[in-house]
């Protein structure tokens, strides 16, 4: 128990019985005036006077609080969640009960709740080795692969690094499944079936179905360290750019996905046949044979 703090409150309570003004108080105590304002608040309120607050707060001080209970409910929004994503982090389980259940929950809190049920293990180490940012000198050496939230429209995109060739998929959910059908549409339609190595962040879109495929078409898949936004570079560049030029920052509705796959399709013609690009020398990525 911190004896400072029952002498500063036996203080307080003696300079206000001698009519000294509280903001005085609390400079000569060192502590805020909102402080001594509760403190004198509740040394007139108790029935034991000066004497019945300190044991009150002597006792109230003893000890860990108990925590406070999370409603039932709650707990299974969080788990269902985690379930239905594949294991989504807390941020992304924040993120969908803000979007779907109007309940803002603090990350920690997420993960307390997580531990009654799963054993949580950190998915990223801080020493874990991931080898140099991949870099490019020919095409088809290095693809970066990410999606885009458009509220009910997923984006799923892909660029070589080094020819800046890429790919949009346009999807009404961002789970493996989808991420494992972009895989195989971008590799087939843009990057001739094979690449040196694929690269991706750690999202849900980007675990299961997609990992058990992504050797198809490549030797090596790297996973973006967390938080690390100069290694995805390249395609959160071209990110900005499909928001920029083609799809704005607007939410959309899955019924929208056919008229807004049109959209994305002018949108790649140009940018692959008449966009030019500086770091190409202002050429576009491709020219018609």
């Amino acid at each position: 128990m911190d004896v400072n703090q029952l002498t500063k409150i036996s203080l307080a309570w003696e300079m206000y019985e001698q009519h000294v003004p509280k903001s005085h108080i609390a400079q000569t105590l060192d502590v805020q005036r909102e402080t001594v304002h509760i403190w004198i608040s509740k040394i007139t309120t108790n029935p034991g006077g000066l004497l019945g607050f300190l044991d009150e707060y002597s006792r109230a001080k003893k000890g860990p609080r108990p925590k406070r209970q999370v409603d039932p409910i709650l707990k299974r929004w969080v788990w269902s969640i985690r379930e239905r994503g594949m294991d989504c982090c807390g941020q992304k389980i924040r993120y969908f009960l803000e979007k779907e259940r109007s309940v803002s929950i603090s990350v920690p809190k997420i993960y307390e709740i997580l531990a009654e049920k799963y054993v949580i293990k950190s998915k990223w180490k801080k020493n874990t080795k991931r080898g140099a940012v991949p870099k490019a000198s020919r095409a088809r050496e290095v693809i970066q692969m990410d999606s885009v939230d458009f509220g009910e429209v997923f984006a799923f995109t892909a660029v070589d690094i080094f020819s800046r060739e890429v790919d949009i998929l346009l999807a009404p959910e961002l789970t493996s499944n989808w991420g494992a059908r972009f895989l195989d549409q971008a590799m087939n339609r843009r990057f001739d079936g094979f690449s040196d190595l694929i690269q991706s962040d750690g999202g849900p879109e980007f675990k299961d179905k997609f990992k058990k495929k992504v050797y198809k078409y490549t030797n090596r898949y790297r996973i973006s360290a967390p938080y690390k936004k100069n290694e995805q570079s390249y395609i959160e560049s071209f990110n900005r750019t499909v928001r920029k030029e083609c799809l704005g920052w607007a939410k959309y509705r899955k019924k929208q996905i056919k008229e807004l796959t049109a959209v994305v399709n002018i949108f790649l013609e140009r940018y692959h046949y008449h966009r030019p690009h500086i770091s190409l020398g202002m050429r576009p990525p491709l020219t018609r044979g």
